[in-house]
Parts: structure tokens; sequence; C-alpha cells
């Protein structure tokens, strides 16, 4: 769905959700915006028993300017309104017309954008996208993508805070298109640190100090969780940050229960746990979740979970999920790990094109740059001999010059006039990002097609159960592979181990004759 498509309606009425919290107001605020320079009749509204009373968000009211009216009693709402329904259009933000969390109002037409999985069911006009972290960065791509330029500080410090509350400080960022709009609007941090300032209440803390006297402990993995009474998503974030300081624990999980579902925040402190792959295991199938290697949450969805575990309650679906992810998973050092060939197939790299971008033709050497894609950011630093390679998906990886001139044969034909590139769908286009001015480029718009010679190698074979490799050239951060993926090795280097994607493996490898 377009914003475009909704300019025909008028009057407009922006609905939150009940009980609102920062991102709703600022989603709400920036369409009431954008529907106001437009020249329409628009009203942005709330409904509930419950009128907004915490400190921040009231804060947020006062100093953004944002003109949201509380509707406590709909009966009489709607008798004022022609025929008993919202004239026009109605829109409800973060949050979907039905759902359990937002009042539903009798309307002529109705538009939902929210950013949580899908839990009722959709009307036409529809825009709805569970992988970003707040509702504030779908209406900024919605607004990005109707030519609204946002130039007022006030709207970009709404966006801007509704992100940051509805990722825990960002520490749940894994969209980058999250981390596009947090770079983009303007905003002001004078601001967001007062509201940030005043968000948790002496109720809110002591509710932090109960649920740390209750918890479990997993000596065998050195993990630990902990449920919280009902609470801002923030105290999960305060919890979780605490334990993940006791010496015993390695990894912990906070969660609580919300109306429609579990709000859960995520720690590691050792590198062959990364915080953000572990929250996406623990919602699969029934959520999201993601973010940083360190920090991550995620939210499950309470029909998805019924649905999945009718008679499992909540600490023991965190225990089982957790017992289940340290028990099905091989670590590999690939500098030290003495690979066994017997089960694993010869194949052979196809001639396939990729892209390739030398990266001293965009920037001088010694800039450090971080390479934004899908599956993350990847922080590189200039070097003479390193190639950026742009595969079949659009994934991004480093090579050397030395080890891609034997394996691909380099053109200079540019890597958008490629058919496969043009035959690839890319959710997210990969960008470069140089970390000193600030600069952002579009690495296609650099990349070369490059053909693979048929001179790489390798022994590969499915998958059975989770893997994380520890590669040669980054002993820091793991590769995943999961069920159905491929473990490869190159054969000249025993050493130099990686997974590739099954939906990957067979469109740049064939089996060796």
């Amino acid at each position: 769905m377009k914003l475009a498509e909704l300019q025909g309606y008028d009057p407009v009425t922006i609905q939150c959700h009940d009980n609102p919290d920062a991102d709703t107001l600022a989603s709400g605020y920036a369409l009431y915006r954008y529907f106001q320079d437009m020249g329409r009749k628009v009203r942005l509204i709330y409904c509930g028993r419950n009128k907004i009373q915490k400190s921040n968000l009231l804060l947020m009211l006062e100093h953004l300017q944002i003109p949201v009216a509380h509707i406590k009693d709909t009966s009489t709402f709607l008798s004022r309104e022609p025929e008993g329904k919202v004239q026009g259009l109605l829109i409800t933000v973060d949050c979907q017309y039905g759902a359990g969390n937002v009042t539903k109002l009798q309307a002529e037409e109705v538009a939902v954008i929210d950013h949580h999985q899908i839990e009722a069911p959709l009307v036409e006009k529809s825009e709805i996208n569970p992988h970003l972290g707040s509702c504030s960065t779908l209406v900024w791509q919605l607004l990005c993508g109707a030519g609204y330029e946002i130039k007022d500080v006030n709207l970009g410090t709404a966006l801007y805070y509704g992100l940051f509350t509805d990722t825990n400080q960002f520490a749940e960022i894994f969209n980058p298109l999250d981390m596009d709009m947090r770079e983009a609007v303007p905003s002001d941090k004078t601001l967001i640190t007062l509201f940030r300032n005043s968000n948790l209440s002496l109720q809110e803390l002591e509710v932090a100090g109960v649920a740390m006297i209750r918890h479990i402990y997993n000596d065998d993995y050195n993990y630990a969780i902990i449920k919280s009474k009902p609470c801002d998503p923030n105290i999960l974030g305060l919890i979780s940050d605490f334990l993940i300081q006791v010496a015993e624990v390695y990894c912990c999980v906070v969660y609580n229960e919300t109306k429609d579902g579990y709000k859960f925040s995520v720690r590691s402190c050792v590198k062959e746990v990364q915080a953000n792959e572990l929250a996406a295991f623990l919602a699969e199938g029934v959520g999201s979740g993601g973010g940083h290697r360190e920090k991550a949450g995620g939210f499950i969805s309470m029909p998805l979970y019924e649905g999945a575990y009718p008679t499992l309650h909540s600490e023991a679906f965190f225990s089982e999920r957790l017992n289940d992810y340290f028990d099905h998973c091989q670590v590999i050092y690939a500098k030290e790990y003495d690979i066994d060939l017997t089960d694993m197939r010869p194949y052979v790299k196809k001639a396939i094109p990729l892209g390739y971008v030398e990266a001293t033709e965009v920037l001088p050497i010694g800039t450090p740059i971080t390479i934004r894609t899908l599956e993350g950011d990847v922080d590189m630093v200039v070097e003479e001999n390193l190639i950026i390679m742009v595969g079949i998906k659009g994934e991004v990886y480093p090579n050397r010059r030395e080890r891609f001139v034997k394996s691909y044969e380099a053109t200079q034909k540019p890597y958008y006039e490629c058919e496969d590139h043009k035959q690839c769908d890319l959710v997210y286009e990969p960008t470069i990002h140089n970390r000193s001015t600030g600069e952002v480029m579009k690495l296609i718009d650099h990349a070369k097609i490059c053909i693979a010679t048929g001179g790489t190698h390798i022994h590969a074979k499915k998958l059975t159960n989770r893997v994380k490799v520890f590669t040669a050239w980054d002993e820091e951060k793991y590769m995943l592979g999961k069920p159905g993926d491929y473990l490869a090795v190159r054969c000249d280097d025993k050493h130099d181990i990686y997974v590739v994607e099954r939906d990957i493996f067979f469109k740049t490898y064939e089996e060796k004759q």
C-alpha cells in the first residue's frame, strides 16, 4: 500500500492503540502532519479507559506539540458521527483493526499500518511489516515513498523517539531500514535525553527489584531466565543488563506477558551466543526477534504461541527453547578445526556472474566504512587489496585480491546491467556508509561484474543440525548454518570453512563429475 492510495479520502481519522506508547504516538503524528499538509481535515485519537499518564509521554506530547485526543466514551463519540460511523477514512497505526489492543470503531473505510505479526483479519488497505523495529520506521518509509521530506525537527524527533523506545534504546535494531531512518530524520537530542530520563517510575523500579529475586538458572549452559510483572519494555532491558553482569551468567532472557503476547529481552557476553541470533531462534514461528550481538529482544504473538504450544506455560517454553538451542548446535573454530571429508561430496563453483567492488576505487585507503545489508552491518576498513563481493541474493562479504584473481575473471561491465541482478528482487539494496564523513552510497552503483572461473573446488555436505562457524577470516563473529544449509570447505585450504545457504548453494555450485 502507498499513501497515494489514501489521498482521496477526507476527512481522515488516525487512531493510535489503547494505552499509547511513544511509537504509536509518533507514527500517528507523522501521518497527521502528512494529511494536514495535503489539505485534509484530520484528527489524531486514542481510546480506552486509561488516559496517558507516563511522564515521558506527557513530555513528548508537550514538547513536540502532538495534538492527540483521548476518546474515553466511544458510544458518545460515534453518536456524534453521521450514521454512527467514523466518516471518511480511519487509519489504525501500530495496531490492527479488530485486534485486542485497540478499541474497534465503526468506520466507512479502514486502513492499517503496523509492524507486528498479523493478528486480526486484514482489511483491504493494509501495510504490515513485522520485520521492522518500529511502526515509526514503516510510516517514515511510506512518507519517503510519497516524496514527503521530513525537515521539521519536532516530527523527526517524534519518529526517532518512537524507534528508540520500541527497540530498547536501539539495542534491538536489526533491520537496515530502522538504521536508515535513525540516521536520516532530524532530531533534538536534548529532548531525547529528557524523554529517556523520565521513563521510569518508582513503581516500575520496584517491579525490576522483585523480578530479580526469582530466576531460573541452568548451570550446564550458564543461562538465566527471569519473568517480570507487566512493565515498560525498557524495564526488561534494565533487568537483563543487570543480570548479565553476574559471573556465572553467560546469556539471559528476561520477559513479561502483555495483552498481545510476550515481550522479551536477550543479553549475551560470550561470542558463541549472538544475542540477535538467539532472539530470532526463540521467536521462530511465533513472533520476531533481533538486535545486536550483545543485546537483542523480540516479541512472541499470543495467538501464534497458543496455536503452536497450547499446553506449555511460558517459563517452560523459554527453558525448552534455550535447551534446544544449546543441545542441537555444533560450534566450529575453522582455524584449528580438523574437518572430516568422509561424508562430504566434491563441488565446483559455477561460472555465474557476481558483483565486485574494488574498495580503493570508491574511498581512500584507511577509510572506516560500514556495509549495510539486510543481514546486518559489516564494518571494514578500506585496504589496498580489499574486494567487496556481492552475491546472487545481494549478500555482501569481503575478499582479498590474491584470492579473487584465482577464482574470478573481472570485467568492467556495471553489475546493475547483469540480468541475474535485474531479476533479483532485493528487499534492501546494500549501502556503503563512510563512518568518517557520514556519506552514504549505494554499493550496487559501484559494483562490476565478475565471472567465477571454475577454479574454486570445494567439499560440502547438507546440514542436519545447526552449526556455528568461526571462519579463518573472522574469529569474533560466526556464520550460522541451519538444517538444509551446506557446510563447505575449499579443497586448497582445509581451514577455509564456511556456510552456504540452501537457497544459494545449487545456484552457485554444481557437483563435480
